[in-house]
């Protein structure tokens, strides 16, 4: 990492270095934030007493000059620097946000100077392409053979339709399997510049979908339970929260078993287990649920089918199930083993 750091200081100062004036380096470094935090035109143009439009010009001026040096590999260091980047890059799937970019170049606790000198870098390098950030892509860098701008956001917008058109979460492979690129690594690399998708446990989505972006407690047991497919105690989804990849994970026992009793996503089936509503499973008493199966069976049913039918839906033990039959004001008793609704 200390190297990797060393190897793109020298390459910001390889290119500072053949820019003459100290006005127009400290629009460069400004601009980019290459010192400190990002200027805007305006913010420059007071500090040199220059006009907004002016500050536009020198900036565009001068990347020009800065473009065509290192094409003529005019700029020391820069060639190395360049090709640690392309080779990470590769590594990440050809295409990244500079966030990604910088935490995999200068580690994990990489710096807003760290990720701006890669984007100034990418900037003036003409095999790397920049992706500029906007309201619908993040920041990002690409090697160049992958396209130019334009082509990029091209292929991130068409992953963004596919998805829409698919109106559920989709896989890498399922993705693969619609789209034409050499490995799904390229496909999740495209699709992490788009602000409109997000991803968790494998799946790519629209950033609006609590499946892949949960955004408070009820989302996020929506989640877990979608993920295990399965009934789950309310500890056991706390335990999983826990242990999940989630930004905000630390909710209490008792705040995850507060949003299962009010959310009706989720059905109580069992001594403080919970199941989806989309899995079938109904809201009710044991009572309720006897209940609704006879009515659905229409005719009398034995002790053993109801229980069957009652378990489906309800993790209960068996004698509580048989100790409901024994309400008379609610099932009548057709003979030895069979019942059916009261009348």
């Amino acid at each position: 990492m200390e190297q990797n750091a060393d190897l793109i200081a020298k390459a910001i100062k390889g290119s500072l270095s053949i820019i003459d004036q100290d006005r127009e380096r400290t629009i460069v470094e400004k601009r980019f934030g290459l010192s400190g935090q990002k200027e805007t035109l305006e913010q420059i143009g007071e500090t040199l007493s220059v006009t907004r439009e002016r500050v536009r010009q020198l900036e565009k001026v001068i990347l020009v000059r800065l473009r065509i040096a290192a094409k003529q590999n005019q700029i020391p260091n820069l060639p190395a620097a360049e090709k640690t980047i392309i080779r990470n890059l590769a590594e990440l799937g050809r295409t990244a946000r500079v966030v990604d970019l910088a935490n995999k170049i200068f580690g994990d606790k990489a710096t807003n100077s760290n990720r701006a000198a890669l984007a100034f870098l990418a900037d003036i390098s003409a095999g790397l392409t920049v992706v500029s950030e906007n309201d619908q892509y993040f920041n990002a860098v690409a090697i160049a053979d992958v396209g130019d701008e334009k082509g990029i956001k091209t292929k991130v917008d068409e992953i963004v339709k596919l998805i829409k058109t698919n109106k559920k979460p989709l896989s890498l492979d399922e993705l693969d399997a619609q789209l034409s690129y050499e490995h799904p690594s390229q496909i999740a690399a495209i699709a992490s510049v788009s602000k409109q998708l997000a991803t968790l446990n494998g799946l790519w989505g629209l950033a609006k979908w609590p499946e892949v972006n949960p955004k408070n407690i009820r989302d996020k047991i929506y989640v877990i339970l979608e993920s295990q497919k399965k009934p789950m105690h309310f500890n056991d989804i706390a335990a999983a929260i826990a242990e999940s990849d989630f930004k905000r994970k630390n909710v209490t026992t008792q705040a995850i078993h507060n949003e299962l009793i009010k959310d009706p996503r989720f059905v109580l089936i069992g001594r403080g287990i919970y199941a989806l509503d989309t899995w079938g499973y109904k809201k009710g008493t044991v009572s309720e649920i006897i209940t609704a199966v006879l009515k659905e069976a229409g005719r009398p049913l034995t002790r053993e089918e109801i229980v069957v039918e009652v378990m489906k839906s309800r993790k209960v033990k068996e004698t509580t199930i048989l100790l409901n039959l024994q309400n008379k004001k609610l099932y009548d008793k057709v003979d030895k083993n069979s019942f059916t609704i009261h009348k």
